[in-house]
């Protein structure tokens, strides 16, 4: 077993093995466990496993989406109680799992050739060291958006803003007349993270996390231009940005009260929900005054794995094809408004036409933070600094935290 205490379970010993807790149930069915790590996708994958299991009368596949589920899988892992499938994001846990060599690799499967390569090449960079293998199938993948109230925007007589200095000036005109531009919801701290991803995302060197970890790169050299724009951004917030969650800012700018919002793809469902006749629009926060330069923040949402070790591999694989299908693919997309790692199956949302078009053009780049080590908590020092306000300072802490972590 390889490095498998650097970042999740420090405490197993080598040679640990696990395996899934799929089982035979008193009807002869094989039950098979699917672990998410979305909550808001419990519905689909409720209604997907129903079409699975009349297609499949002998499986059983037990959807398990608890809250906090990153810390649930980790404690499960710890105590050998893997569950036989995995919906899981693109992240630090992927690969930290991945490089326990818990997962199985797709690498050599028919499965993988239906995915676009950009999505592929970003879940492999996660799993440290010189591992080559690829050990999940990226699925559905989102987009760090700046959502916008189109009714508001007309009001304003604004257009869709590609430079930033264009975006800044579509900030002042609402401050202007007396609009809200963005209601921030840092009460929570990750969603500090969305405008973050998007400006550093952008700014930050290529390979930034690996330069890092190498000595070739720092926080305090590459990312002070990062911390301003978070600053200028942050000017055009509410009176207090940091007394309201993502609930509130959902129900707030669903009603209406801001211009723009900082959020993901997964908002809208949200949004819609409060609000059914809303017309909503989004676009990628230009970073740059270059219009070529500014990017897509773009990543694997939902990537589908199993275990390496499970007790009923041919009816894990049976559930994976399924999944992997077009059918299937093109219901999650529509349903939970994202977007498609498999090639040819693409989002044809009005809401969404204005991230889809970057996607469409490979104008994507991943999100920074999958990269930075999870022990380091970043959404935590981020809302710091933007109470705080202390770049220097914070910039230094960064850079400590990630070495700390990655010398345990």
């Amino acid at each position: 077993m390889k490095r498998l205490g650097l970042y999740v379970v420090g405490s197993l010993c080598a040679g640990l093995l696990l395996s899934g807790c799929g089982d035979q149930s008193a009807d002869g069915k094989v039950d098979l466990e699917l672990f998410s790590n979305k909550p808001e996708s419990i519905g689909t994958y409720e209604s997907l496993i129903e079409r699975f299991e009349e297609e499949h009368p002998d499986i059983n596949v037990e959807l398990y989406a608890p809250p906090s589920a990153d810390t649930v899988l980790r404690t499960r892992l710890v105590k050998e109680d893997l569950p036989d499938l995995l919906s899981i994001a693109g992240s630090a846990l992927y690969g930290e799992l991945a490089d326990a060599e818990l997962l199985k690799d797709y690498s050599d499967t028919e499965l993988l050739d239906r995915i676009q390569p950009a999505y592929v090449e970003m879940i492999d960079q996660l799993v440290p060291g010189e591992n080559e293998g690829t050990y999940g199938l990226p699925y559905a993948t989102n987009a760090n958006a700046v959502i916008y109230n189109k009714e508001v925007m007309n009001e304003l007589g604004l257009e869709v803003p590609e430079t930033w200095d264009e975006f800044i000036a579509a900030l002042e005109t609402a401050q202007e007349e007396g609009v809200t531009p963005v209601y921030f919801t840092l009460k929570d701290a990750w969603t500090g993270m969305i405008p973050w991803n998007a400006v550093a995302g952008n700014l930050e060197p290529d390979r930034f996390a690996e330069k890092k970890t190498n000595g070739e790169a720092s926080f305090q050299d590459d990312y002070s231009e990062v911390t301003e724009k978070m600053l200028t951004l942050l000017d055009y917030g509410l009176k207090d940005n940091f007394q309201y969650n993502y609930n509130d800012g959902n129900n707030a700018f669903a009603n209406g009260e801001a211009l723009f919002y900082f959020q993901g793809n997964w908002a809208i469902p949200e949004l819609k929900k409060v609000n059914p006749d809303i017309e909503l629009g989004t676009f990628a926060m230009p970073v740059t005054n270059n219009r070529e330069e500014n990017e897509l923040i773009s990543g694997v949402d939902v990537m589908i794995t199993s275990l390496k070790e499970t007790d009923h591999p041919d009816e894990v694989r049976q559930f994976v094809e399924f999944m992997m299908e077009d059918e299937q693919a093109k219901q999650y997309i529509e349903e939970q408004y994202a977007f498609s790692a498999i090639e040819g199956v693409e989002q044809g949302d009005e809401v969404l036409s204005g991230v889809q078009q970057k996607i469409a053009n490979n104008e994507i780049t991943s999100f920074p933070d999958h990269y930075y080590p999870s022990g380091m908590q970043a959404p935590n020092l981020i809302q710091e600094f933007l109470i705080e306000k202390d770049q220097d300072a914070f910039l230094n802490k960064m850079d400590r935290e990630w070495e700390k972590v990655i010398r345990r």
